[in-house]
């Protein structure tokens, strides 16, 4: 596996060595020690799954503590936009966010640790998969929303197809103010 470090730290794109033959292909998809040799030492203790059609934007998305999760995200087929946003008080990348395109041809993955917010956009139908370090908590749920001005994240799209929770979660500055 190749660990690709962010320049915002603690996001770690991660690509497996894939084996493809005529029949197909194998590749190791988690692996403790391997994780944790690499700077993810987090077990994972919940899995989640969800399928999107094209067009759809889920997020932005955090648990607060003492729920706060790290996610290990991927694709089992489609493709999407990932995008994790540094919400982390005292981070020198507060406010900043990544972007990763996670591709079901590729099997990329993208870790994104606790103190983040985290969504995606489907640009093609997707089921996405995510192991998280933290058991969900509907009281400790968080959101920023999508379009805020301040983070300016480019998804790639105007009118996206976003849920009504969605639609109304707070602007950054105000998640800032507490």
């Amino acid at each position: 596996m190749e660990f690709k470090r962010s320049n915002i730290e603690g996001l770690v794109e991660i690509q497996p060595r894939i084996f493809e033959d005529a029949r197909g292909y194998f590749f190791e998809s988690y692996q403790y020690d391997l994780f944790k040799k690499n700077g993810i030492p987090e077990v994972f203790v919940q899995d989640n799954q969800s399928y999107s059609d094209t067009g759809v934007l889920r997020g932005l998305h955090f648990q607060r503590e003492p729920f706060a999760q790290g996610k290990l995200v991927r694709v089992i087929s489609g493709k999407v936009l990932d995008v994790a946003v540094d919400i982390r008080p005292d981070s020198p990348t507060y406010g900043q966010h990544k972007t990763v395109i996670l591709d079901a041809k590729l099997n990329n993955m993208f870790y994104v640790p606790a103190g983040f917010a985290h969504g995606f956009y489907t640009i093609e139908p997707a089921i996405f998969s995510y192991k998280c370090t933290n058991l969900y908590d509907k009281a400790s749920e968080g959101g920023i929303i999508w379009n805020d001005p301040q983070l300016n994240i480019d998804w790639g799209t105007e009118n996206p197809n976003v849920s009504e929770k969605d639609l109304i979660l707070p602007l950054f500055k105000d998640l800032a103010k507490g």
